[in-house]
């Protein structure tokens, strides 16, 4: 049951409204729709979250909610699930997401040792830049589409499977 363990994990959406950092949002947070746990909502929302999880940007989860937003998904559920990127599977993830780019852009591998820091980065762009970023926004692609129609195939399946249950109960 999709719904019921989604909205075990979700924290309520009234404290969620009185925290001072979302003020940002103004008034825009106490859309229902935002809040609401359904198959277009949940899907919409895998969709978006897992489409920053994979994007090496700082304030994923702000970006996340600003997309939410205007498309109208479960803002908690695609915030929450920007945190598949934390500091344990962070450096895999953008090394996998590097691994893609440098297959798709056909370069040559480079070695390099990953450093959790800003200069770091800044420096490695123009040797694994581009690969990182084209790598990131394929895997990001590919796990917002692989999100949103898995969730909508386990939602749906959830649904026929609760239904064939009342029938044999009848």
């Amino acid at each position: 049951m999709p719904k019921k363990t989604i909205q075990k994990l979700l924290p309520d959406h009234n404290k969620i409204k009185q925290n001072k950092t979302l003020s940002i949002f103004g008034d825009v947070l106490h859309d229902a729709n935002l809040w609401h746990l359904n198959r277009r909502s949940a899907r919409g929302a895998f969709a978006v979250g897992l489409f920053w999880a994979f994007i090496p940007v700082p304030f994923q989860m702000l970006l996340s909610a600003a997309i939410a937003i205007p498309f109208r998904v479960n803002l908690p559920l695609s915030v929450a699930l920007v945190w598949i990127t934390n500091p344990l599977t962070m450096a895999p993830i953008f090394y996998f997401n590097y691994l893609v780019g440098y297959l798709v852009l056909g370069q040559q591998k480079q070695d390099f040792t990953f450093q959790a820091n800003w200069q770091w980065f800044v420096d490695s762009l123009s040797s694994i830049g581009p690969a990182f970023m084209v790598g990131s926004l394929v895997c990001a692609a590919g796990a917002s589409a692989i999100g949103y129609f898995g969730i909508d195939y386990l939602w749906r399946y959830s649904v026929l499977k609760q239904w064939k249950a009342r029938k044999i109960k009848k």
